[in-house]
């Protein structure tokens, strides 16, 4: 089995990973799981070791949604510091590169979720609007997905 992109740096992790961008009428798709209800996050995962960022999109979908979906294109590219919460990286400083990408959704989508997080709470989806009240990540949706725009931007957050 392949390993995820997660490799030891120093004191921290160094994590790769893909998000999909799937909006239909005017909404994005989500994900929630129970173990950190107060915010939802983009369908995605990180990449394996062999993968190719667009392969390991087209899988962390059909993964989480059931659905297998071509790539659209890149939309953005977003470096992140931020410190680990999962029972695998309490504390750790991790420094994530993630490229989202557009996804091709089928007229007839309809995800049903199957996936569970890395400490195994089940996940579930969940359609939003860009201007939803509720807390999601990335934060750049909110404005950058209201009006999608053609080429690539790149986003740089850091909670150290």
């Amino acid at each position: 089995m392949k390993k995820d992109m997660t490799v030891p740096c120093d004191d921290g992790l160094l994590n790769i990973r893909v998000g999909a961008i799937i909006m239909k009428n005017g909404k994005i798709l989500m994900v929630e799981n129970k173990n950190r209800p107060e915010f939802l996050y983009s369908v995605g995962g990180r990449i394996k070791f062999g993968e190719t960022a667009e392969e390991a999109v087209i899988r962390e979908v059909f993964e989480e949604t059931g659905i297998k979906m071509d790539v659209d294109r890149l939309g953005f590219v977003h470096e992140n510091y931020f410190y680990g919460d999962a029972a695998t990286n309490p504390g750790k400083l991790i420094y994530e590169i993630s490229f989202f990408f557009y996804m091709k959704v089928p007229e007839d989508f309809e995800p049903v979720s199957q996936s569970f997080t890395e400490d195994d709470h089940v996940e579930f989806l969940h359609w939003i609007t860009p201007d939803s009240p509720v807390k999601y990540y990335p934060e750049f949706f909110r404005t950058e997905l209201a009006h999608p725009q053609s080429g690539v931007k790149h986003f740089v957050s850091d909670e150290r």
